[in-house]
């Protein structure tokens, strides 16, 4: 059987001048499983997910990714990697079509190397009608994006993560400002992701979205794991009351 680890990240340290904001960081995401990382503001989560995306380097650690020890240096290769993030504000062009937005920065070009405009807003067709679940002919290729609620701006961000063949995806505070419905909506994408055995690591502070999806939660606090607990070891009360403590105290007892 092949190794289902993903990724792995061993002792991850990292400062800012003399703010020491990750304090040696163990984690480990394996195929097909969505890892909610959980804590509170200033607790090294957005840090840790830099460091991923090749933004942040660490000071100190190893970081391995489908076996092999890596280092990041930009988001370039991390994407190459087939690691992806989709933040809270979309990183949409909401002016800009949905074919530019999809491929904004990895155009698809021709044999001459022209980029091929028709090709990527056949793509985005594609993508719309088989993996975003658009229905709707008021919605194509060229519709720009402000035309879209915030759920389905989330759904082109996820699609296009998909589309780019992602086994990694990050989804940072995903859910935010969103309604119910598009709530819903963004995080049924989630769970698919394992059904296509994709990894996906899930910070939202909605411990409620969290729990409903998550396989796996690791808690930061303070720069460091405090805890980490598999879905059937913990409900969603404990877990909150896991995190209140930390909050409040700092350790576990």
């Amino acid at each position: 059987m092949s190794d289902p680890t993903l990724l792995i990240m061993k002792g991850i340290t990292k400062s800012f001048g003399k703010m020491q904001v990750l304090r040696g960081v163990d984690l480990e995401v394996n195929y097909g499983e969505i890892v909610a990382l959980v804590g509170d503001n200033g607790a090294g989560k957005s840090t840790l997910i830099k460091i991923i995306t090749g933004v942040h380097r660490p000071n100190d650690g190893e970081i391995w990714y489908k076996g092999e020890k890596i280092t990041l240096h930009s988001v370039r290769q991390s994407r190459q990697l087939g690691i992806e993030t989709v933040y809270q504000e979309r990183a949409l062009a909401d002016l800009q079509e949905m074919w530019r937005n999809v491929f904004a920065g990895r155009e698809i070009t021709n044999a001459l190397g022209f980029m091929d405009v028709a090709a990527q807003r056949r793509e985005t067709e594609r993508l719309l009608r088989e993996h975003m679940g658009f229905t709707s002919t008021a919605i194509t290729a060229d519709s720009p994006v402000k035309v879209l609620s915030g759920g389905e701006k989330q759904g082109v961000a996820i699609g296009r993560a998909l589309y780019f063949h992602a086994d990694l995806i990050i989804l940072d505070e995903p859910t935010m400002g969103l309604a119910i419905r598009e709530t819903d909506r963004v995080l049924n994408f989630v769970r698919g992701f394992r059904d296509q055995g994709k990894a996906a690591i899930f910070i939202d502070h909605n411990i409620f979205h969290v729990y409903d999806v998550a396989d796996r939660f690791v808690i930061l606090d303070r720069g460091r794991v405090a805890a980490q607990f598999a879905k059937s070891e913990i409900t969603q009360d404990e877990l909150i009351a896991t995190m209140v403590q930390l909050h409040h105290t700092g350790t576990l007892q």
